[in-house]
């Protein structure tokens, strides 16, 4: 039997420090030799607002997160009455106990740490806004934690911000710490307790999939950067920003993001390994350069954050409802690369991959990732990119007299030349001859749309990789999902040995023959999104000819936790319809 993953939960006003100190509480778990997955919301607000983060802690691999909590750290009243039913039987919950917080609605099986933090943060030299730091150092105490290991990750974490605001923390930790053991000593559990088994050989690290793809693109070569700011993606941009002169390439702050796409169509019609990234109502007005990429056969990589829509609608919570719209946004059709990994992991490998993939077809590569992808940080060995090598397709070397930039070719690839090569070519947005004039005719549009498509069959013979099978491979039900469903779809797995999972990373190009064979030899299906219309279904059908009937659907900005996936393949199992 797998371990059991034990989960907390920081809660408390934007502003309290709730992303920082779940963060850091990972990390430390991490070092300890355990393995984390973190669980973020928050509201549109810059101050006020409740946010949580939930961390989940197992000695085994964790990949998702879970609805109960073994350990509530409140540090406000709404935390409380928020979470407090979330609450397993035999949880503790820490709070401050100089406020008069409201505890009727804990029930009596929950162990209570009541702790004066905000009384200790003051007398650690700081301010009350060190009362996340002072529960910190308690939560470690009381789970049987490592202080040392907690004050050296502690002093890494805040020394750029210079040495009085780190002895502030460290005093916090400390003496938040001495009062857990001092006053909860019968009650101290030993759920971080470090052991040698738990030891990693391998360097860990804590990362999330903004992370991933920021560092995907500087790993494969990355010249130039546009983004316009929009969550879920904006942590994107300030990774790039942070680090394009350790890493030599340009990071361009636009003013919106239609010139966010055209700045990074510019860049790469002149050379460069370009990115731009957005979410769903960002990527609307991205489209007519989209298109633009797509007829004028312009490498190009877009990372598009999707979140619930439509319109401004739940601008900081995660959906899956742009699957369409990447499929089929711009008017006309042109070949389209569409990757949606599952992890940060995945995150990272794709992105290094559509920066190939781009040039050596000459088109838009979107990676398509969800706000739980973003936000949520789960620890991975730290990638590595030995095997990864550049691929800048078919380019011109020196100079052609008889250059022609749109020459029809078998592939559908035709030789690249830079602007400034000293080949001359004409690159607009009307349908075109060999050498980039603009036509009506008949008969070159045709050519050149069967040039440009060809890409996608070419493509999918040379390139494309085949879904992913985990579990057993032949079994009584098969689920069938995409982008991070894939974590709390892997968690439920453990409790189902005759239960397999089809994860799907190929979005278009899309592997028709391997989905249809699998699909077809499956006993029973179940299709799993964060949608309102089960889009990945729509389009398995659409592919395939298969249809999936059972559809496990979600829209309200939360993602599957694992329970809930537990609950849907244990009804289907016992033989039920959907």
């Amino acid at each position: 039997m797998p371990a059991p993953v034990f989960s907390i939960k920081i809660g408390g006003e934007a502003g309290q420090g709730i992303k920082s100190t779940g963060l850091l509480f990972a990390k430390f778990a991490t070092r300890a030799g355990f393995n984390i997955y973190n669980y973020l919301e928050y509201p549109s607000l810059i101050r006020g607002g409740h946010n949580v983060m939930q961390i989940n802690i197992s000695a085994n691999v964790v990949t998702g997160p879970f609805l109960k909590c073994d350990f509530l750290i409140a540090l406000n009243q709404d935390t409380i009455s928020k979470h407090c039913n979330e609450l397993a039987d035999g949880a503790g919950i820490l709070f401050d106990s100089d406020k008069k917080y409201d505890l009727s609605k804990i029930n009596s099986f929950t162990t209570l740490y009541p702790i004066p933090l905000s009384k200790i943060a003051k007398e650690a030299k700081g301010v009350e806004l060190l009362s996340n730091t002072v529960a910190l150092g308690a939560t470690v105490g009381i789970l049987g934690g490592d202080i040392e290991g907690l004050l050296s990750l502690t002093k890494e974490e805040f020394k750029s911000k210079g040495s009085e605001v780190t002895q502030m923390n460290l005093a916090a930790v400390q003496t938040g710490y001495e009062f857990a053991l001092e006053n909860f000593k019968e009650k101290q559990e030993s759920v971080l307790k470090k052991t040698i088994d738990l030891t990693y050989s391998t360097p860990q690290m804590v990362i999330d999939g903004n992370d991933a793809c920021a560092l995907g693109a500087i790993s494969a070569g990355l010249n130039f950067a546009a983004i316009y700011p929009m969550s879920p993606i904006s942590p994107i941009l300030a990774v790039l920003a942070e680090n394009q002169e350790k890493y030599g390439y340009i990071y361009k702050q636009p003013e919106d993001e239609i010139s966010a796409i055209n700045m990074a169509i510019g860049a790469s019609f002149a050379g460069a390994r370009s990115l731009t990234a957005t979410s769903g109502g960002g990527f609307c007005l991205m489209t007519e350069g989209y298109g633009l990429a797509g007829i004028t056969e312009t490498p190009l990589v877009i990372i598009e954050g999707m979140r619930g829509g439509p319109a401004t609608g739940l601008p900081t919570w995660s959906e899956q409802g742009d699957l369409r719209m990447i499929l089929h946004a711009h008017q006309g059709e042109f070949p389209k690369i569409i990757l949606a990994p599952g992890d940060a992991k995945e995150a990272f490998d794709l992105t290094m991959q559509a920066f190939n993939l781009a040039e050596i077809y000459q088109t838009p590569v979107v990676i398509l990732v969800d706000k739980n992808i973003c936000d949520n940080n789960q620890n991975f060995q730290v990638f590595d990119t030995a095997s990864y090598r550049i691929d800048r397709g078919k380019l011109v070397n020196g100079v052609n007299t008889d250059y022609q930039r749109y020459k029809l070719e078998s592939d559908g690839i035709s030789p690249r030349a830079f602007a400034g090569s000293g080949n001359f070519f004409i690159a607009n947005s009307d349908e075109h001859d060999e050498n980039g004039y603009s036509t009506e005719e008949t008969a070159i549009r045709n050519a050149q749309m069967h040039k440009r498509m060809k890409k996608l069959e070419i493509c999918a013979q040379n390139h494309l990789q085949p879904p992913t099978i985990y579990g057993p491979k032949e079994a009584e039900l098969t689920v069938v999902s995409w982008g991070s469903n894939k974590g709390s779809i892997l968690e439920s797995l453990k409790n189902f040995p005759n239960v397999n999972y089809l994860h799907l990373t190929w979005i278009n190009p899309f592997p028709t023959q391997e989905v249809a064979l699998i699909l077809k030899e499956s006993k029973r299906l179940l299709n799993i999104e964060c949608n309102y219309s089960a889009q990945m279904g729509g389009l398995i059908k659409e592919r395939t000819g298969i249809e999936v009937t059972n559809n496990l659907v979600k829209y309200d900005g939360r993602p599957f936790f694992v329970e809930e996936i537990t609950e849907k393949i244990k009804w289907m199992l016992k033989g039920n319809p959907a």
